[in-house]
């Protein structure tokens, strides 16, 4: 080459020019992808700084200060006389209150409230009132001349001797029978023994034989026998024992039982002894018993403290009713004594009272 030629200027070829294109358009789409992701962002972040959250006020509840409960005093419940309930107590007064305070004072109105009245009736779903005649005891599920009982086994072992006949003492332990069964609330249970020389239970059928034997016929069933060695006070089982039954009260039940109680026949002889350990033989045994004779009989002294021995031992109250025989009084007030249950005479005129 002279001094007068020049050297040809050199070029880049077509390849290089366009992967340095390649490589500008990338990083330009790089650099815009980021600036949009961060204008996108702070436009979130701007729009969350704008939104206020709402607080929802909490809501307090609480009980006012109710006044405290008077104990009424229940008096006795006698014949006719209006059973009561107790005095009802004050309702809580219920408030809510917000946790803020107001600027402006709510006053609270003071209420007064007129004293309910207390007279409501007896009506017909209590019967024809709780207890009878001069009436005993604080109420229950059952009254029997005037003694009450809460026991929700209850057996009656009642005197259907022929001695029962005089001064109509049958007539009123019919009706007072009656009367019990139609007051008793439905669902207990309740058994039923008759006794003269005898004993059977209610219902069953009784077939004397010239006052020497007696054949007790149940409405199923084999049949019982008794017989007596020494009289009207000789009475004893003639082979097995009869088991009373449990029987459940409601409406049904007690309409069997009242036309058993007015239809049965008054029978020769008077032993009590029998029927009443027939009652406690009962499975389970009876929480309380209503016993009631018109008499005493040769040999009830110890039967009477045979009698209350067992059934304090089974944990069974016996309640007893003397019908116009004072002379029962001192055995009868033996067995409720041992018991824990109560005495009542009814004297000729029906009046009744209760030995302490």
């Amino acid at each position: 080459m002279t001094e007068n030629e020049v050297a040809p200027i050199s070029r880049p070829s077509a390849r290089s020019i366009v992967k340095r294109q390649q490589r500008t358009a990338t990083l330009v789409s790089l650099i815009t992808a980021l600036l949009l992701m961060a204008l996108i962002g702070l436009m979130l972040a701007v729009i969350l700084m704008a939104v206020k959250p709402i607080e929802q006020p909490s809501l307090v509840a609480y009980s006012g200060v109710s006044e405290p409960e008077q104990k009424v005093k229940q008096p006795k419940v006698q014949t006719n006389v209006q059973r009561k309930p107790s005095a009802p107590s004050m309702a809580a007064s219920r408030m809510v209150v917000a946790n803020t305070e107001s600027p402006t004072p709510i006053p609270v109105p003071e209420i007064v409230v007129e004293d309910v009245s207390m007279d409501i009736g007896v009506g017909e779903d209590f019967g024809e009132g709780w207890g009878d005649g001069e009436g005993f005891g604080s109420g229950g599920g059952s009254t029997f001349f005037g003694q009450t009982s809460t026991s929700e086994r209850l057996a009656y072992v009642i005197d259907y001797s022929a001695s029962m006949k005089g001064q109509g003492r049958d007539m009123l332990m019919r009706k007072e029978l009656s009367d019990s069964l139609q007051k008793m609330q439905n669902g207990l249970k309740i058994g039923i023994i008759f006794f003269a020389g005898p004993a059977w239970v209610a219902g069953d059928k009784v077939k004397m034989i010239k006052q020497k034997e007696a054949v007790i016929d149940p409405p199923k069933g084999k049949s019982f026998k008794w017989k007596t060695t020494g009289g009207a006070h000789g009475w004893q089982p003639d082979g097995p024992k009869q088991k009373a039954p449990w029987w459940e009260i409601d409406d049904r039940e007690v309409k069997r039982l009242q036309k058993i109680v007015n239809e049965t026949k008054l029978v020769w002889g008077t032993i009590w002894h029998h029927p009443i350990h027939m009652a406690l033989d009962m499975d389970p045994p009876p929480q309380t018993i209503y016993f009631m004779t018109d008499g005493s009989a040769s040999g009830s002294a110890e039967w009477a403290r045979e009698i209350g021995e067992r059934a304090k031992k089974m944990g069974v109250v016996i309640n007893c009713v003397a019908l116009m025989h004072p002379k029962a009084k001192a055995d009868l007030k033996t067995i409720s004594d041992m018991t824990g249950g109560m005495l009542t005479m009814v004297n000729a005129n029906g009046k009744r009272e209760e030995i302490k």
